[in-house]
């Protein structure tokens, strides 16, 4: 036996217990009403700390009423390039105030991190999300102020207003404003050639919502129907309420502002088509709208004014992703001082994840937990002393961290997209899938095999009993279903043939290489295990914009990907309903039909997927008691369905291996791994400072 394997053996026999009974821990979704099950004291402690993190503070009474900078701002300041702080902040009853986790910080230092290339943008995302308009503290729990100091949802749930922050500014110096959305409504998102089709969550029942403005600093979203999930929306990693960092990036046009002033100079609106058309081709863009995509992302143009606590200064394009501070930043901490307390952060490109790993095993970077792999915990516990650093696990929610999506809308081959849409057969892939071998193998053991259901202390968990339905390893069975339906005939090799002559049966597992963790591989192990229930596999590895694109034109068989964020449905249902016409792996057709109100796109043909497409679109307008009855009939479906077939879950597999160097300050010993928190973004990154 191996040194790795003895010591990953020592170090997760308890871990695997502890990551089993705390996946669940308080917080991890929101509504949760009570916390979950705490893990064990004596179970994995020193890897699997307490929740925590920085609390907002919204009494104005406790508000510091005299201001610091960091020395480089001051330094500008003093030279005449920069206004005084007091002028570069909101007005002081509307500051955002953040009490830190542990200590006021100091100021300084330079953050290293590394990412792996131009669609890494998630890496900056997450640290810069407080560019939203609500968000959600550090327990996932409860909604919380972030670009808007307060909200109001009026009593028929029809009406959401939201208060800006008077003075907030852009980082360019520029106001913030109720102008800035309606710039977005009106210039972006009801631009037919940029938005073809709505946002889903912009509607309810079909029937769209309206935004308007009040008055400068006071913006009306209004609804023909009660919506009373709206808040939660604003909140979550949602195309309304994502904000501009991550929504832009993602080339969704979403976030529900952008900076006007800026973005309305590269629009033809005002100035003409042939103008906007020569200004893109000048800049190397074949249209102005190629043009107006790049100069909208906060990571690929560092002239675009943006609202968090960092702003790009070299593109992500290039070997180092550089960011520095906002110096318009409109968050102080209780003694007054100017958030962020770190000057810059240095994202190095790695040619790969084992030289992001390897890296980080030697201590070059300060705090990193994207990318980190779980098959090198073994190695990040023995080098901890030696690379200065202490490892973090923050296990999620997900029920599964490396899902096969079927395509049920494919349609490309009549013989595979007929068994695509079978559920009996979808039913038999998930039996003749060895989810332990998969534990053992990717996850050390330290996750759950099951089906795709959130953790059990998540509200929307529909039972126990369905963590293993149609998610243990039967081959008798799964050969039985697939009998039955009529693939009876086999090769000399074994394998089923096609029941339209043409030889033997191959269903593509398509995957991305390269990324958060080894989808590839576990496909490869899939293929070999559904050997023995005859059903042939090819695993095609794809680049990941080339397997986006695929998806977004329903032309793969089923994709092995992410499953993050399921965990609530209702906040990021993109990986469980075919809903979201901006990403959607479980069939584009679908997603355009839904949220186009079938305007666009196509029925699905499936009666249980229809039933649970009208259960999520009724959600919006119920109250949260009657939402977590539905999740929880949803959930029922997806399970007995088997259109996303589970392997293994509840692990710090993604974003929850977690790197933090010793001298670094304010960092929580567990923060809450989940999308609609956008973590690391509710641990506020801006807080953490470096104490040498």
């Amino acid at each position: 036996m191996s040194h790795r394997r003895v010591v990953g053996r020592r170090a997760f026999l308890r871990l695997a217990m502890t990551a089993a009974g705390a996946a669940g821990l308080e917080g991890i979704a929101p509504g949760i009403a009570g916390a979950a099950a705490k893990a064990p004291e004596k179970l994995g402690a020193q890897y699997i700390g307490k929740l925590e993190g920085p609390e907002i503070i919204r009494d104005t009474a406790k508000f510091p009423k005299r201001f610091s900078e960091a020395p480089v701002l001051a330094d500008l300041v003093k030279a005449g390039k920069l206004p005084p702080v007091e002028q570069r902040l909101p007005e002081p009853a509307d500051l955002m105030v953040i009490k830190p986790l542990k200590e006021i910080g100091k100021y300084g230092g330079r953050w290293r991190r590394g990412f792996t290339g131009p669609a890494d943008n998630e890496n900056g995302n997450r640290i810069c999300s407080t560019d939203k308009i609500l968000m959600w503290d550090y327990t996932g729990n409860r909604v919380a102020p972030c670009l808007a100091k307060d909200w109001r949802l009026s009593d028929d749930g029809r009406i959401c207003t939201i208060f800006l922050r008077k003075g907030l500014k852009w980082s360019d110096g520029q106001p913030f404003t109720a102008d800035d959305f309606v710039f977005w409504d009106t210039d972006i998102y009801q631009n037919k050639s940029l938005v073809p089709t709505p946002a889903p969550e912009f509607t309810i029942n079909g029937k769209p919502g309206t935004l308007t403005k009040r008055d400068d600093y006071t913006v009306v979203f209004e609804f023909p129907e009660p919506y009373f999930l709206f808040v939660d929306i604003l909140a979550g990693d949602t195309l309304i309420g994502g904000g501009q960092a991550t929504q832009m990036a993602r080339s969704s046009f979403m976030g529900s502002y952008a900076p006007a002033h800026y973005l309305k100079q590269f629009l033809p609106k005002y100035s003409s088509e042939d103008e906007a058309t020569r200004k893109a081709r000048a800049a190397g863009f074949d249209s102005w709208r190629s043009y107006f995509r790049s100069r909208t992302n906060w990571a690929l143009n560092a002239e675009l004014p943006v609202l968090g606590p960092w702003k790009t200064v070299s593109p992500i394009n290039t070997p180092n992703w550089n960011l520095e501070r906002n110096p318009y930043y409109w968050a102080v901490d209780t003694a007054g001082n100017q958030l962020p307390y770190i000057d810059r952060i240095t994202m190095g490109l790695a040619e790969n994840l084992e030289v992001l790993n390897l890296r980080a095993i030697a201590g070059e970077y300060d705090f990193q937990e994207r990318h980190t792999s779980l098959s090198k915990l073994p190695v990040f516990i023995e080098n901890q002393k030696k690379g200065n650093y202490t490892l973090r696990l923050d296990p999620r929610p997900t029920g599964s961290d490396a899902t096969l999506v079927v395509n049920t809308a494919y349609e490309g081959d009549p013989e595979v997209a007929k068994w695509l849409k079978t559920r009996d057969f979808r039913r038999a892939l998930s039996l003749g899938i060895d989810r332990d071998q998969i534990n053992e193998v990717f996850f050390l053991g330290v996750g759950t095999p099951g089906s795709t259901v959130p953790a059990e202390d998540v509200i929307f968990n529909p039972g126990k009993e369905y963590r293993k339905k149609w998610a243990t390893l039967d081959r008798k069975q799964a050969g039985a279903l697939l009998d039955t339906i009529g693939l009876t005939k086999k090769d000399d090799e074994g394998y089923r043939l096609r029941t339209d002559g043409k030889g033997r049966l191959r269903v593509e597992l398509m995957t991305v290489g390269g990324q958060l963790f080894a989808y590839t591989q576990i496909a490869e192990m899939i293929k070999q295990q559904w050997v023995k229930i005859g059903i042939e596999a090819d695993v095609k590895e794809t680049e990941r914009s080339l397997a986006f694109t695929k998806t977004g034109n329903a032309e793969h068989h089923i994709f092995v990907w992410t499953f993050g964020g399921s965990e609530n449905v209702y906040l990021y249902p993109r990986y469980v309903l075919p809903v979201d016409p901006v990403e959607c792996h479980l069939g584009m057709p679908f997603a355009r039909w839904y949220a186009s109100n079938g305007q666009q796109g196509r029925k699905p043909d499936n009666p249980e997927l229809l039933r649970a497409l009208e259960l999520f679109r009724s959600a919006a307008g119920k109250k949260e008691a009657e939402r977590t009855q539905i999740a929880r009939e949803i959930w029922k479906i997806v399970v007995e369905e088997c259109w996303i077939i589970g392997t293994v879950g509840l692990s710090p597999a993604v974003n929850g291996v977690r790197l933090v160097k010793n001298n670094m300050g304010n960092i929580p010993l567990r923060q809450l791994n989940a999308q609609h928190v956008r973590t690391p973004n509710t641990s506020h990154p801006a807080t953490f400072f470096f104490k040498s």
